[in-house]
């Protein structure tokens, strides 16, 4: 992989402006007169488009502009309150990563590096700037939730599940979820999270981030990590000293659809249930879903129309309604559109 020059980078951030507009302008001209009071939340805006990688990295910067395009043709874009995000401070940052990780994500491009890791997160022009505003688009969604200003959040560009608090991988550069999950526990006074994930591959840089965290209610449903990157999320790994039993692991084999994931789902909602949390988040990847290039799951979008409806429901019950949902992994064009317009839909209708 190359870095992309500055003049490239012009370009492509060019081409994303003119590729949103037409969706982002359409729908906010009239979501403004058909939403009122707390509404449903959609993040999004060129910039968190750009976090992406160059071609032929299946991570690309056209992921939220599908998603997009599906979101209005399905009628669903003018029911949300549209919002642009912000780009997080290092301080913020600080809240889950080390600060030798973060200097070395700002100073990437100026040290020649052409890769955070062994290769699958490659640096590319401007990699802090769009990183960082994965994870302040979060936080901005997550404050608005918290004060009841909206009801729920959904984030397509975000869900960076890999990164680890003192280095970047598969895809992730800053861990969104992370900073989420320490500034609702260490600024907000949450007792506890609830962190549901559906992603096909397992979310490491979350789980062993918060391993030992009783506050931290953990369930995730992905393959089998002895088939799939990052091979971790063993059943047996349930949360370590005071956290033990605080989190769930459910690995399912490849080619698991629909029934499968069904079956397990009740188990998910017991943990929740024993556990109470008061705040709810979903990472609702899409590369469960049958066709994707990076995983052997065979989902419906009926998973994650299942899921959310779910979530939303738990929220209600324990967390006051609060609940944010961010995109993760998913790399079939067809397929993540499918997918975030269910979470969407459910979401509006719930």
């Amino acid at each position: 992989m190359r870095n992309l020059s500055v003049i490239e980078n012009v370009a492509r951030r060019a081409a994303l402006r003119t590729l949103l507009g037409g969706a982002l302008g359409a729908a906010a001209a009239s979501s403004e007169a058909l939403v009122s009071g707390p509404a449903v939340e959609l993040c999004v805006s060129d910039t968190l488009a750009g976090y992406g990688f160059p071609p032929p990295h299946p991570f690309g910067v056209d992921r939220q502009a599908v998603f997009l395009q599906a979101a209005q043709q399905a009628g669903l874009l003018a029911r949300c309150r549209q919002r642009a995000g912000r780009e997080a401070s290092r301080e913020e940052l600080l809240r889950f990563h080390t600060p030798a990780h973060v200097e070395r994500v700002m100073h990437a491009e100026q040290q020649a590096l052409t890769a955070l890791d062994a290769g699958d997160t490659p640096v590319f022009h401007d990699l802090h700037m769009y990183a960082a505003t994965v994870v302040g688009s979060a936080l901005a969604s997550m404050a608005r939730v918290l004060s009841g200003e909206v009801a729920c959040s959904l984030q397509p560009i975000g869900g960076l599940h890999h990164a680890a608090r003192d280095h970047a991988a598969g895809f992730c550069v800053y861990n969104d979820l992370g900073v989420v999950i320490e500034t609702l526990r260490r600024r907000h006074g949450i007792e506890r999270v609830g962190y549901v994930d559906i992603d096909a591959h397992h979310g490491d840089g979350v789980f062993y981030g918060f391993e030992s965290d009783p506050g931290v209610i953990i369930a995730d449903l992905h393959q089998d990590g002895r088939t799939l990157f990052p091979g971790s999320g063993r059943a047996d790994e349930t949360g370590t000293g005071p956290a033990a039993g605080t989190k769930l692991n459910i690995e399912l084999p490849p080619r698991a659809g629909d029934r499968e994931f069904m079956q397990a789902w009740p188990v998910v909602e017991a943990h929740l249930e024993k556990h109470a949390p008061q705040f709810f988040i979903l990472q609702c990847g899409a590369d469960g879903l049958a066709g994707d290039p990076l995983a052997q799951l065979e989902y419906s979008p009926a998973v994650h129309a299942h899921t959310a409806r779910r979530m939303c429901a738990l929220a209600e019950r324990y967390g006051g309604g609060r609940l944010m949902a961010l995109g993760g992994g998913g790399y079939k064009h067809a397929n993540l559109a499918l997918a975030w317009c269910e979470v969407l839909r459910a979401f509006l209708i719930s």
